[in-house]
Formats: C-alpha cells, structure tokens, sequence
C-alpha cells in the first residue's frame, strides 16, 4: 500500500507544478497586460519595473495553486482511468476510498503551507506592491521628450519641441498654464532640459519672450534674449519611495485584523451604552426596544403625545418635545455608526476566512476531480484545463458574489467565504459516492473514432 501512495503522489507531482506555472503565466500576463500603461513615460529604472510585477506574484500564486491541484487530479486519475489501472487495483480489492487518500493528501499538503503564505507573505506584498504603485503613480515622466508631442505634465508650463540636434533640441515652444493675471509664450531655436530633484532646468537660446495682460490686452512686453534659463518645479520628478503605517483589509495579517475587529467591537459598546443612558434618561419607565426601528418608533410616538399636549396647553412649555427631536437625531447617528462599525468588522471577518477558504479549496477540488477524471478517461493536459474551466469559474463566482455580499452585510463574513467550499464539496461528495459505487449522474461523451469494416 505505500507503494501505491508514492506512485499517486508522484503521479501528482508534475502535473501540479505544470498546471501551477501555466496558471501562474496566464493570470501574470493578464495583470501585465492592464498594468503595462502605469510605467508607459515614467522613466522608471527596470529594477523598479521588476520589484513591482515581483511583489504582485503573491497573489496570483495564492489563485493559482488551487486551479493547479484541480488540474493535476484530473490529469492523474483520467490517465489512471485511460489505462484502466482503476479497474486493475479495483479488481484486486482496492476500494475508490484508499485510492482517494494520496490524492487527498497531496491537496493537504499544498493547502496548509498555502494558509501560512496567505497569513504571513502575502499581506505584505500586497502592502509593498500598492506603495510601490502609488509611488509610481505619484511620479511625474522623466525628460523623455518626443518631438511633434505636447509636453503637459508639468504644473505651470507646457511645451513642445519640433525636432532634436545632438544634444540640444530645436525649435521650442514653451506656453504659460497661469493666465490668470497674464499670458506668456516664449519661443527658442534651440533649447536643453535638465532634470533636477524636485525641478527642471530649461536652458534657451536665441528666443523670444511675449507676454500680455489678460484684463488689458493693450498691455503687451516683447523680451529678445540670447540665452534665458527657467526652473520649472516639478515634484516627484524622481521616484520617491514612501512608508506608511496604514494597511487595507487584505494587507493584515490575523493579528492585525483582530485588533481592529477588537477596536470595533470596543467603540460599538460604547456607542450601545451611550445609547441606553440616554434611552434610560429620557424614559426612565420603559423597556429598551430591541432594535432602532422600534426605539425610533417609540420616540416618535412620545414625540406626537408631546406635540398633542403642547397644543392643547398653550402655556406648556415645547423643551420636552425639542428634547425628544436631539434625542431621536443622537440615536439615528449612533445607530448609523454601529452599522458601519459591523460592516468593517464583516470586511475583516472575510479576510480571515479568506486565508483559509481558498486554500481548502484544493481539497474541494479533488473531491471533485478524481471522479470527474474517471469519467473522461483522458489524461491530456488540454482535457485537464477544459473541464477544470467551468468548476474554478463556479468557484470563484460564488467566492466574489458572497465577497460582495458580505462588504454590503447581507451575509456574514464566514458564510460568504465557505460557501463556495460547502457547494462544490458537496456536489464533490456526491461524485465520489458515485464512482466509489461504480455508478455515474453523468456520462461523459467519448470522441474516439472507430474502424470501418470492409466487406
């Protein structure tokens, strides 16, 4: 029986570092794809360019490994079925069950260090890749200049170039952005730029300075100059890489998370008691309501019995009812708050689970695998990603419409993120009743061609 757990481990092995580096290619192209125009006419160093498509492997490695485990298995017991080794080692007396168990294994042991990576390297990449992206964003092109092509990132000026000669450029037009006092053009045979830390050095020469008032356009200043120097500010010329203390929800590690869902929960209790204080103040004799429907109806009906008895009573005084307005406003606003307390705890609480839900979903996929193998008795790759397609897409449709569902509190954090888990589980289950039975729900359609006889 060992023998037989190495040779389905190993029968797993390739497969799953194939799949896993093809999957990994696809989505890394994808990503690479959308991303590309964030370095387009930013100078950027290639180090900068390499650390930043580096730091954002993390996550797709995180999507990856489980599509990978799900092809392996199919790839694995297909071919086991193609060559009826299943029918073989069943003949011999061995169950669907024990031969389930490697396979099984395997996903366990691609999932529990796929957890501690979700926990411990992955948020921080995240939080490294989105400082290097706003700091990449942040930063304004180098001195690229093409001639033909307006200039317009700069604060105060823009310009454009008509051609280049060794290392000075020719014909410049440089125009003023601040017209609110006046309008500036100055134009030059020739010019050179210098990039500095936080500014341009635009030396000119042999050009012409215009200027006029734009209130009074009688106003008019001509300047011929030999040479003419500007210092045009433009901060963040060079890249600056910048730290911050403040992480998303999916760049926390557990620790983390629980000290804000701690926080959280710590000033909705103080929110709750400030609301029964004042509840217990402004209706000594009455129950607290169980919700802030109920609270807000009982406030209103004591503001209505106020309304009727200042009415009646023209000499009574209206501070009672006003008091009753103030109270209803606090109890709105503290109620509002508790709800965006929750949905931030429900935020958090999906993370959590994340880490954990995604991983066992290798698991998932095997149960899910080795019988759809089975029954397509093909052990190709190709055959593998097709029919693995429509299950990781059911999965992760499910995974991001309960994500969503969760960030607008319908559902609560946990359900959300093993939902996808407890739906393919099941269906998985019910496949492996079925091949462990020898039974199928489905029959795959065969596409081998058959010989012709000839008479």
């Amino acid at each position: 029986m060992k023998l037989l757990t190495r040779y389905i481990l190993k029968e797993h092995f390739l497969p799953f570092l194939y799949a896993l580096l093809i999957v990994i290619f696809l989505l890394f192209t994808n990503f690479l794809l959308r991303a590309v125009d964030r370095f387009l006419g930013k100078g950027l160093p290639i180090d900068i360019i390499l650390e930043y498509l580096f730091l954002n492997t993390a996550w797709i490695i995180a999507l990856a490994a489980p599509v990978a485990v799900l092809v392996a298995t199919l790839m694995a017991f297909g071919r086991f079925s193609e060559d009826n080794e299943i029918t073989a080692l069943r003949s011999s007396g061995v169950s669907f069950t024990r031969i389930l168990w490697p396979a099984l294994t395997f996903s366990i042991l691609v999932a529990v260090p796929l957890m501690t990576f979700n926990n411990t390297v992955l948020p921080h990449m995240n939080h490294n890749a989105r400082m290097l992206a706003r700091d990449i964003y942040r930063k304004r092109p180098d001195l690229n200049v093409e001639a033909g092509y307006f200039i317009d990132d700069l604060p105060q000026y823009s310009f454009i170039v008509k051609g280049k000669r060794g290392d000075r450029y020719q014909d410049v037009h440089i125009y003023g952005k601040d017209r609110t006092v006046t309008q500036t053009s100055i134009r030059a045979k020739e010019g050179s730029f210098r990039p500095l830390d936080d500014a341009i050095m635009v030396t000119l020469y042999d050009g012409e300075i215009h200027e006029v008032e734009v209130n009074n356009y009688q106003n008019y200043r001509r300047i011929i100059f030999d040479r003419h120097r500007i210092t045009i500010p433009a901060e963040d010329l060079m890249l600056e890489r910048r730290e911050t203390g403040s992480r998303t929800d999916r760049e926390m590690t557990l620790n983390m998370m629980h000290e804000k869902i701690a926080g959280y929960r710590k000033r909705t209790a103080a929110i709750e008691e400030r609301i029964i204080k004042e509840f217990e103040f402004s209706f000594p004799d009455t129950p607290i309501p169980a919700t802030m429907e109920d609270l807000m109806t009982l406030v209103k009906k004591q503001q209505n019995i106020e309304k009727e008895e200042t009415v009646s009573d023209p000499n009574r005084s209206i501070s009672r009812s006003q008091d009753l307005i103030n109270l209803s406003l606090r109890v709105r606003t503290d109620y509002q708050m508790i709800a965006g307390y929750e949905r931030s705890i429900n935020r958090y609480t999906v993370e959590i689970h994340k880490k954990f839900s995604l991983p066992s979903a290798c698991i998932v996929f095997v149960l899910v695998g080795a019988p759809l193998g089975i029954m397509t008795r093909k052990g190709g790759f190709f055959t593998a990603i097709v029919f693995s397609f429509g299950f990781v897409l059911l999965y992760y449709l499910f995974l991001i419409g309960g994500e969503e569902m969760a960030d607008r509190n319908y559902l609560h954090g946990a359900v959300a993120m093993w939902m996808p888990n407890i739906v393919l589980g099941a269906v998985g289950l019910v496949m492996t009743y079925q091949a462990t039975h020898e039974r199928t729900m489905f029959q795959i359609p065969s596409f081998r061609k058959g010989k012709k006889k000839l008479s």
